[in-house]
């Protein structure tokens, strides 16, 4: 035993300088970047330029932003995983993922594009009043600061797996790499450090996936132990919304979940919003689509390629992570090697790090590179989360509340203050993210609880017009609390051990190197059983995003029936209808009746001339 784990711990060490020179030049890079958009290549310093490029940039490098932006490394750690545990079936969400293109590219896009807006929550005031328009902002806000401590600690507890540099030395340089190139270089410098870490994050799967093909002798290999153990596997039909990954919740909920992330998100509009037409937005969402969609089956081969290398020898099981971490903090002090090994021995996201020291560890450099692509996913995020954050904090928070229009100097030191601020907040919240062991399962669960009602505060903007702002208000207030009382009550089933999603066959017949063998039959230990909790409870998160947008539609429905009453569709004006709404609405595309208050509100950014007329003037 003794010899076999003295070699993992060494091949968990052999992060050399050929790696951490990859590393460090990938962070360099990024401020290079930065330095040209910010003091090379001057445009004027307005906030057109700063938070949408000019409305002038080019689709293939918008597109790589968006795939950027989307992955997370979270994602890339994640989901091989998620294929080594459970399979393949969560793949079938590209279904999902190509539906959503079509959808969004020919209802939602438009709406915003003819707008010329910059904060997707002006929509919200346009269309209802500014209440909604706060709703929807303060629920951004806080998906965001949850979200983003959580988007750079996965990565760094990588990097401290593979080089025992701790996490609070690497979080920090990360941010102020980030908080740099995003504060002086604005989108641009956001969106061209995206393109350079997208081709990161491919080049480190590919890499992790061609070598560990080789050293298995070949993708058949992979491919038929994936079949014999049911990891390969057809969609399954089952209508049970209470199993976790079924065709029907990759496909429909899929659907309305990145729907939601894509398609109402201030993260990702904002970068659709910077391009010069609808139809180049068209061009940018399919390029997006189509690499998501590749990014995801890379992802999950590696998942079968890393359940094939280790068939026989399951290190999730031995918790072969644990006992290595443990040798590495030997020098450390015992509370702190306690706590370290304690949050590690939760994170199975863990499980491609070791495979990667573990094949990649005769190739100095190559290490490096993976490392490299995972953080670039962490810094795309953050950076795109940081930009669109100063535009919000800008347009929603500070622009309504003053009397006076805002100087351009002023405008630019909130901008970038906002960025400073978030990202030093940022880095503050990953010390809380370290103590809370359930700290990941309640940041999804709050995502899922934000996600569903904005979907559907701004679904029944665009397409239902004959509800009001009181009606989507009570929706969406009503949504959140339903989807809170839900995934919050759901994830304590799950902490307490009732709620157990059974994976696919593992296997520790083969292993070289002794473990504790009562980790084979571990149990619950919560008094309750699966049949003790109430059916809702037990609904697979892959519907949350659709019972969210579900239950505000359906409460605002209710509210126009019998609280407020019916809206009058033709006091909206047709540029904030989708489409084919606007049509049925009012015939040749223009209203006929006095807009109400809250269409009178519009706010000048808006007011931008359409066919001649400004929004207003095609109102009445």
């Amino acid at each position: 035993m003794a010899t076999e784990m003295e070699t993992m711990v060494e091949h968990m060490r052999r992060f050399a300088w050929p790696d951490y020179l990859v590393f460090v030049s990938m962070l360099l890079l990024c401020i290079l970047i930065g330095v040209y958009f910010g003091f090379v290549q001057r445009k004027p310093n307005t906030e057109a330029e700063y938070l949408m490029g000019g409305r002038t940039m080019l689709v293939f490098p918008i597109a790589l932003s968006l795939i950027a932006s989307f992955i997370s490394g979270i994602t890339l750690l994640g989901l091989p995983t998620e294929v080594y545990s459970f399979g393949i079936q969560y793949v079938y969400v590209a279904l999902g993922v190509t539906l959503m293109g079509i959808v969004m590219g020919y209802i939602y896009l438009p709406v915003f594009h003819k707008l010329n807006i910059t904060s997707t929550y002006e929509y919200l005031e346009t269309r209802f009043d500014r209440r909604l328009r706060m709703f929807g902002s303060i629920m951004f806000t806080i998906m965001n600061i949850g979200y983003l401590p959580i988007v750079i600690y996965v990565p760094a507890l990588a990097f401290n797996q593979v080089t025992g540099v701790n996490i609070h030395v690497i979080t920090p340089i990360v941010c102020i790499v980030c908080v740099f190139y995003t504060c002086v270089g604005g989108l641009k410098a956001v969106v061209w450090t995206d393109v350079v870490q997208t081709f990161s994050m491919f080049g480190a799967l590919v890499l992790v996936a061609v070598k560990g093909t080789i050293d298995l002798g070949g993708s058949s290999v992979v491919f038929n132990r994936a079949w014999d153990t049911g990891r390969l596997e057809r969609p399954n039909f089952d209508f049970n919304p209470t199993t976790r990954h079924t065709f029907w919740s990759q496909l429909i909920g899929g659907f309305v979940y990145w729907l939601q992330t894509n398609a109402v998100s201030q993260n990702m509009i904002q970068r659709y919003l910077s391009l010069p037409s609808v139809a180049a937005g068209r061009r940018a969402l399919w390029i997006f689509v189509f690499g998501v969609c590749l990014l995801m089956s890379l992802c999950s081969y590696c998942g079968l390629l890393i359940y094939a290398t280790y068939h026989d020898c399951d290190p999730l099981t031995t918790k072969v992570i644990t006992v290595i971490t443990a040798k590495l903090y030997e020098s450390v002090s015992k509370s702190l090697r306690t706590d370290l090994i304690h949050q590690l021995a939760r994170a199975k996201d863990q499980l491609l790090p070791l495979f990667v020291m573990d094949i990649l560890r005769d190739m100095p450099g190559l290490s490096g590179l993976f490392v490299a692509g995972v953080f670039s996913a962490a810094l795309s995020s953050l950076s795109t989360c940081l930009n669109s954050m100063s535009a919000v904090i800008l347009e929603d928070f500070v622009k309504p509340f003053v009397k006076e229009p805002l100087s351009p100097r002023a405008i630019n030191w909130i901008m970038r203050s906002v960025v400073v601020g978030v990202g030093a907040l940022c880095a503050a919240l990953v010390f809380v993210v370290e103590k809370m062991g359930t700290v990941l399962q309640l940041t999804m669960s709050l995502e899922a609880i934000t996600n569903g009602p904005l979907l559907g505060t701004f679904t029944i903007g665009i397409l239902i017009p004959w509800v009001g702002s009181g009606c989507a208000l009570v929706g969406g207030v009503v949504g959140v609390i339903f989807m809170s009382w839900l995934s919050l009550k759901a994830q304590y089933w799950v902490a307490t051990g009732t709620i157990v999603f059974p994976h696919k066959p593992m296997s520790v017949e083969g292993c070289s190197y002794d473990f504790d063998h009562s980790l084979l039959n571990v149990t619950s230990t919560s008094m309750y059983t699966t049949d003790d909790i109430f059916p809702l409870f037990r609904v697979s998160y892959m519907w949350y995003t659709f019972l969210g947008a579900g239950v505000t539609i359906l409460v605002s429905l209710l509210s126009t029936m019998l609280i407020y009453g019916r809206n009058d569709p033709k006091t909206i004006p047709p540029e904030l209808l989708a489409g084919f709404v606007s049509r049925y609405v009012h015939g040749n595309g223009k209203s006929v009746t006095k807009p109400n208050a809250a269409q009178q509100r519009i706010p000048s950014s808006l007011t931008g001339r359409t066919n001649g007329k400004t929004l207003h003037e095609s109102a009445l």
